[in-house]
């Protein structure tokens, strides 16, 4: 990854669906078909401990076809309070839903935009349900995430069933976020000490 920083760029066009610049969406593509370097991306975050059980994340820069864009955003992380927390923010398992849904929002607003449908309304419900007695250390035999997320894609467009069907097709196949939670995933980790 090129150690250089760019701001992210600015949208000029009229060619808007969904809100999204499609020609922009188009030559993206056009560009990483013919550079797949241009294809390559870097996620990071930091998150620190605010004490009990608070956290922030922050995100300060992604990585994109070798380039380094500057972002600046913080996310702020608590547990309800039958989990020892405020219940001032949202908690990881509500952020790694949201992560899924709002991934997968993107894949059917860009889908659609790129077919030429304008989405009047979208909507994705998830859930998913965790025994917390592997996480607390009371049985090891339990699995401490979810056996399985269920979601509900609730779309309203001007189009037919079948291209509506293409688009889900399409996002089911394509979304990262879907597939990072439902494909293994190797993790690598470190602990520094001091």
């Amino acid at each position: 990854m090129k150690n250089q920083t760019t701001a992210s760029p600015v949208r000029t066009t009229s060619n808007l669906v969904n809100g999204l610049d499609v020609d922009l969406i188009r030559s993206a593509i056009n560009g990483i078909t013919t550079d797949p370097a241009q294809a390559a991306t870097n996620w990071r975050v930091s998150t620190r401990w605010m004490g009990g059980a608070r956290s922030d994340t922050r995100v300060t820069s992604f990585g994109i076809g070798g380039q380094n864009v500057s972002k600046d955003f913080t996310l702020e992380v608590d547990e309800p309070l039958e989990l020892a927390g405020t219940n001032r923010y949202a908690n990881p398992q509500e952020y790694l839903l949201t992560a899924l849904n709002a991934c997968m929002v993107v894949g059917y607003v860009a889908g659609c935009a790129l077919e030429g449908i304008e989405v009047e309304d979208l909507r994705i419900e998830a859930e998913g349900d965790i025994d917390l007695r592997s996480f607390l250390g009371l049985d090891a035999s339990i699995k401490p995430g979810y056996d399985e997320i269920r979601y509900t894609v609730y779309l309203k467009a001007q189009a037919t069933p079948a291209q509506l069907e293409k688009v889900h097709d399409v996002v089911c196949r394509t979304s990262p976020n879907r597939f990072t939670i439902a494909q293994p995933v190797s993790l690598e980790t470190r602990l520094v000490l001091g």
